[in-house]
C-alpha cells in the first residue's frame, strides 16, 4: 500500500520518486526503455527475478534495466515500512543533456552478458547524493531543469566510480544498445575468465537455479564440471604450444590460485602441470 509518493519530473518524464509503502507492499515496473536506480531508505525490499530473488536492506541500493525488467519488489518484513528513492534513466534525456558525446558508463563495452540488474553498494558520496535528493521533496519551488540537469549529471560521475561500475555499465549502457546473446554465446565468451557459477547465471540474467538446468539441458554435465573441464584442457594445449610461465597460463584459463590449478590439474592429467610440458616436449 501506498502511503505517500512524490515525483519530480525533467522534460517531462518522471526523474526522481519518492515512495513511502506500507508493509505488506509490491511495486511493480513495467516493461520500458528506462534503468532505475533504487536507494533503500528505510526498510527492506526483495527484488523478484526468475525464481529467485535479491535482498536490499536499507541504505542500499538496486539498479535495474527496465527493457528487460517487468519484475517488481516487495517488503521482506511483514513488520516495517518502506521507504524508496527511486532515480530514473531515460535514453532520450540522456541523450539530449550529453549533446557532444555520451559518457563512457553508457557506451556499451566488449562483456558478452544479459545481465539486467545488479545490487549497488553505495559508497559516502552516494550516501550524500541522496540526502540532497530529499531536500528537493521538501522544497520544490527551488526546482529547475538546468538544477535537474546536474543532479543526473552528477548520480552518473558517482555510479562510474564505485566498485560496481563495471556492471552499472553493463545495465545502462543497453538503453542505447539493447544487445542480446544466446546462453552459449555467453559461456563460451565467459569460460576461460575468473567467473564463478553464480556470475554466469547473472550474466545469463538468470537464477542459479534455473542456470543449473539450462546448463545440464545444454551440455549434458554440471556447470562447475563442465568448467573445470574445458579450462584444463585450455591449460594442457597452452602448456604444449606456449612459453608462458604456468601462473600466467593458470590465469588465463579462469584458474585464480595456483594450488587449485596444480591440483585439478594432476585429478585430471596424473602430472603436475610442470612434467605435463617435460614430458610431452622430450617427447
Amino acid at each position: 500500500m501506498v502511503i505517500d509518493y512524490k515525483k519530480i519530473d525533467l522534460f517531462g518524464k518522471s526523474f526522481i520518486q519518492k515512495v513511502i509503502l506500507k508493509a505488506p507492499f509490491e511495486f511493480a515496473f513495467p516493461v520500458s526503455e528506462q534503468a532505475c536506480f533504487l536507494y533503500m531508505l528505510q526498510g527492506e525490499m526483495l527484488y523478484q527475478f526468475d525464481d529467485d530473488h535479491l535482498n536490499i536492506p536499507a541504505n542500499h541500493s538496486l539498479l535495474l534495466n527496465c527493457i528487460k525488467s517487468g519484475k517488481q519488489i516487495h517488503d521482506s518484513n511483514a513488520g516495517s515500512n518502506g521507504e524508496i528513492v527511486i532515480v530514473t534513466f531515460h535514453p532520450e534525456i540522456l541523450k539530449r543533456i550529453y549533446e557532444s558525446e555520451l559518457p563512457l558508463l553508457l557506451r556499451p563495452g566488449n562483456k558478452v552478458t544479459n545481465q539486467s540488474s545488479g545490487k549497488i553498494n553505495n559508497d559516502f558520496l552516494i550516501q550524500k547524493y541522496i540526502e540532497g535528493l530529499l531536500f528537493y521533496f521538501e522544497n520544490p519551488s527551488l526546482v529547475n531543469d538546468e538544477i535537474l540537469i546536474l543532479k543526473l549529471k552528477e548520480i552518473i560521475l558517482l555510479l562510474s566510480q564505485t566498485r560496481d561500475a563495471e556492471t552499472i555499465q553493463v545495465i545502462l549502457s543497453q538503453l542505447f544498445s539493447p544487445a542480446s546473446y544466446t546462453f552459449k554465446q555467453i559461456i563460451a565468451a565467459n569460460i576461460f575468465l575468473p567467473v564463478s557459477v553464480e556470475e554466469l547465471a547473472q550474466k545469463n540474467n538468470l537464477s542459479i537455479s534455473s542456470f543449473k538446468r539450462e546448463f545440464k539441458k545444454l551440455y549434458n554435465d554440471s556447470p562447475a564440471n563442465y568448467i573445470k573441464t574445458r579450462r584444463l584442457e585450455r591449460a594442457a594445449e597452452l602448456l604444449l604450444v606456449s612459453n608462458e610461465r604456468i601462473t600466467g597460463i593458470a590465469f588465463d584459463c579462469g584458474f585464480n590460485d595456483l594450488a587449485n590449478f596444480t591440483k585439478s590439474f594432476h585429478d585430471k592429467y596424473s602430472v603436475t602441470p610442470t612434467n605435463y610440458r617435460l614430458k610431452l616436449n622430450n617427447k
